[in-house]
């Protein structure tokens, strides 16, 4: 590992002051801040920061400020090519803290870039985890107690499921946590049968001395997977608080008329892989949750599946449901709720309410009221595509929200796209070929075009909101995939041409079902996607009335397409923006590998930098000694064809 710094001439003072008017900055989720405490900046998720000193005006002077080095990356014999830098830093108590590909933990000084103190949990890097070696982040929580033992404790959730507890000053394990600093969360867990299919990616949340942790579980092998059980320890002593379950396991339960017969007692996950939001203030905690086992077949599980593909609000003391919203009825599309909840107050005629936003893979986007989990504009159940599978029963309606509108274009055999006529013959061909009735098009044998995708839409990416001018502004994806469901005596030669790499894309047993499935991205010859551009989007959304400010293409083909000039088609792939008060939104996420900031009044790029290796990941800012860094992970994705690296950045103003 290595750390470089630049040198810094001078000391420039700030003033934070709020952006809006005086009751934003009442605002529990808003306040005036240097900092960047949680993984979305604030309890609430929303990713807005208060700063300032780097601002429209300034922002084309920005300059790397130091690099450092993690060297935890894939590649070579000895770790295969799986690695996803995707980790956004937290400042706590004047010390950055990030975990890297490798779930290692590390702090550094926020200033200079140097290492304080690194932690290894020593993950088994060999193990085939289904989400790769990833982690996304870390979680702090202060404790304030003048006789505490330990004053800052660092949270990670390990990729091999592990919850350790470290001590902010010096990176060891927490003795009196768990058992010498750590917990199992594999413990209590049903129908875990291997390694790497039950995981931690998300940092965990804190919320009235609680660390809430949910979980990442694979996808697609068997009905009967683990348990997607949402979980609360003490955060002193690690003892378990509170479980609760997704899936209801209680006749009593109303949910439980969601599924028929007993299914539910039969199928796993709905987890929520994502990053959980709190509410302090309520005691709520608001959790995304995933779809029910497995994903494309939902024969073994016919019914709404409540409480899978929703957005639910549990009460911190006991872990009751105070709440809870469906926004896929009996998902077949890999349609997990991703996005990570952001808690905000909207102000409209005049009123201000809680609400929080909940944005899923459709490209939907659900505005609730915090308190009650009612629309605050109206949700419509229309009409989708009826499945003619055997065994099958697909919802007849799905919800749809009157606003905002979705973010995810129709699209049909007149879109089929390439870099030359034949390549756009061949889509088009391609496409035809497939059953497409728009969105919902269910899972058939003959082979559906799905779109959006099972990466969105909205993915992990999420989004960010600025109080003053109550725009929302999120990434979308916008790529077609050919899915087919496979007869059982059919599927083991299309596993074993999967294993041999003569298929371009996922397969899965669907274990339990009469089906699997396969699942690949449609593209031309020349890798891209099979529909015209743009691929990838960012949008300002005005909540305030529910309309859409502005949309450009994010990323260009820049790098990707060695014989032809970089065209702004949008291509990106994985990490959301944030917004600050300076009137800026910055962004990475490109495939093209730069770093960008916009303006968040209309979408114009402000500036950019190229940066070590793509950056899959969601930027951070925070202020220490009169100076404003921005920071962003740079190590791109082990499963998108892009350049792997280790680089945390940090730029500010010379």
């Amino acid at each position: 590992m290595t750390s470089k710094a630049s040198c810094h001439s001078g000391i420039i003072a700030v003033a934070l002051c709020c952006l809006a008017a005086a009751a934003n900055c009442a605002d529990l989720n808003h306040p005036g801040r240097s900092g960047w405490e949680y993984y979305g900046g604030d309890p609430g998720g929303s990713r807005f920061s208060s700063l300032r000193q780097i601002n429209q005006k300034n922002v084309h002077k920005l300059k790397i400020a130091w690099i450092f080095h993690t060297g935890d990356v894939s590649g070579g014999r000895e770790h295969p090519r799986k690695s996803a830098f995707e980790s956004t830093p937290i400042l706590l108590g004047g010390t950055l803290y990030f975990s890297t590909a490798f779930n290692r933990v590390i702090a550094l000084d926020p200033e200079t870039g140097r290492q304080k103190w690194s932690y290894d949990p020593r993950i088994n890097l060999n193990v085939k985890y289904s989400e790769g070696l990833t982690n996304r982040g870390v979680a702090g929580w202060t404790d304030e107690r003048p006789d505490a033992r330990y004053k800052r404790r660092i949270f990670i959730a390990t990729i091999d499921a592990r919850l350790i507890c470290l001590d902010g000053e010096t990176g060891a394990p927490c003795r009196d946590f768990g058992v010498s600093g750590e917990l199992s969360l594999r413990h209590g867990i049903k129908n875990i049968i291997r390694e790497g299919e039950y995981e931690e990616t998300s940092p965990p949340a804190i919320i009235d001395d609680l660390v809430v942790v949910g979980s990442s579980v694979a996808d697609n092998d068997r009905v009967e997977s683990p348990a997607g059980i949402v979980r609360a320890f003490d955060v002193r002593s690690g003892k378990q608080r509170w479980a609760w379950n997704p899936i209801p396991q209680d006749d009593r339960d109303p949910a439980a008329k969601t599924w028929e017969g007993d299914s539910r007692l039969k199928t796993g996950a709905a987890n929520a892989w994502s990053v959980i939001a709190t509410d302090p203030a309520r005691h709520l905690i608001f959790v995304p949750t995933g779809s029910a086992s497995p994903d494309y077949y939902g024969g073994e599980r016919k019914g709404d599946d409540k409480w899978a593909n929703s957005i639910v609000a549990l009460r911190a003391s006991s872990g009751e449901l105070a709440w809870g919203f469906q926004l896929v009825h009996h998902d077949l599309w890999d349609y997990d709720s991703a996005s990570p909840p952001l808690l905000t107050e909207l102000t409209r005629n005049g009123t201000r309410t809680p609400v929080v936003v909940q944005g899923n893979k459709v490209g939907a986007l659900f505005v609730l009221n915090r308190e009650t989990g009612q629309p605050i504009f109206p949700v419509e159940e229309r009409p989708v595509p009826r499945s003619d599978v055997p065994g099958e029963r697909t919802s007849p309606t799905q919800p749809f929200p009157t606003a905002p509108p979705l973010l995810s274009r129709p699209v049909g055999v007149a879109d089929a796209w390439g870099t030359t006529p034949e390549e756009r013959d061949q889509c088009r061909q391609r496409m035809m070929n497939l059953v497409n009735e728009g969105l919902f098009t269910p899972p058939t044998v003959a082979g559906s075009l799905i779109y959006p995708g099972n990466i969105g839409g909205m993915n992990w990416s999420g989004y960010a909101f600025d109080p003053g001018s109550q725009l929302l502004i999120t990434n979308t994806l916008r790529i077609p995939f050919e899915v087919h469901l496979i007869p059982r005596d059919k599927y083991l030669p299309l596993e074993q041409a999967a294993e041999r790499e003569e298929f371009r894309g996922d397969v899965s047993p669907q274990h339990g079902t009469p089906f699997g499935m396969s699942r690949q991205a449609l593209r031309s010859p020349s890798g891209l996607p099979c529909i015209a551009p743009p691929w990838s989007v960012l949008t300002a959304v005005d909540l305030r009335g529910g309309g859409i400010r502005w949309e450009i293409p994010l990323g260009t083909t820049a790098g990707y397409l060695p014989n032809n000039p970089p065209a702004p088609y949008g291509l990106s792939g994985f990490g959301g923006p944030i917004v600050t008060a300076g009137g800026l939104v910055f962004i990475a996420a490109a495939w093209d590998g730069f770093f960008r900031a916009f303006d968040i009044a209309n979408g114009r790029e402000l500036w950019k930098a190229k940066l070590p290796a793509p950056g899959e990941a969601t930027p951070m800012t925070y202020q220490v000694n009169g100076k404003q860094f921005v920071v962003i992970a740079a190590g791109g994705h082990g499963k998108l064809p892009i350049k792997l690296g280790d680089a945390l950045v940090a730029f500010s103003l010379p």
